[in-house]
Parts: C-alpha cells; structure tokens; sequence
C-alpha cells in the first residue's frame, strides 16, 4: 500500500523549530553576526538547534542558521530569477515561526500569502477512523 505522508506528518516530523525574521538582511552578514540577529530581534537561543531564516532585500536571496552538534552551519540560496513569497506578517512582529512544510513550500517558490487551508473532518477524543 502507498503511503504518502501528509503535511501534518512532515511537520511534527521535525523536531527543530524554524524561524523567520520579518525584516529585510544585509546577506554580506556572517554566522556571528546572524547569531547576534537571533538574540537581539528574534529574542531566541541560536545555539537552540533550530532553524533562523533570514531574507535579503531583494527577496531573491535567502540564509539559513542553525547550531549543528559542534558548530554553527549557514545554508544560502540566492534565486537566479524571481523571489521568495513570504507569508503575511501581523503587526510589527520581528519573527514569525514556520511549519516545516511552509519552509519547503517558500523555498519551492509556493506564495505563502495565498495558501488557505479548508475545514476538514477530524475524529473527536476516543473516535477513530476506519481502515481499508
């Protein structure tokens, strides 16, 4: 039998949490300095393990930071064409956190900002659904 996982699977499958910082990166920053990022506006640990994004002006460039067992490691893409779609931020918040499957979305060029998700069934507390 196939078994596909679905988003709600990717997501609790990660156990690092991402971040998002909502304003705009001077991407000639290094891990230092993006550490620094993380504590000031971010009001987080980055030596969490979890996952810092961090977008560049243009929108076409993006950074990621994260503590790995010894160290700190940056991952960067920078778009040849187009840019990435951030999800909608509410008031002036520093940071937004993702689900995973939000970050492998915005980083396939998925617009956050349009996504909506519909009402689906979900069995109450002792129901279960039947298996075929």
């Amino acid at each position: 039998m196939l078994k596909v996982p679905s988003l709600g699977e990717m997501d609790r499958g990660m156990a690092a949490r991402i971040y998002l910082c909502t304003s705009p990166t001077d991407m000639r920053k290094g891990f230092d300095t993006l550490a620094a990022l993380v504590k000031e506006f971010l009001a987080q640990d980055p030596l969490s393990g979890h996952l810092f994004l961090f977008v560049g002006r243009g929108k076409d460039r993006v950074k990621i930071l994260y503590w790995d067992v010894d160290g700190f490691a940056l991952w960067y893409k920078r778009l040849e064409e187009g840019t990435f779609r951030l999800p909608r931020v509410t008031g002036d918040d520093a940071g937004v956190e993702l689900k995973a499957s939000e970050l492998a979305m915005l980083l396939e060029g998925i617009d956050l900002k349009s996504i909506k998700r519909c009402k689906r069934f979900s069995p109450g507390p002792g129901l279960t659904t039947a298996k075929a």
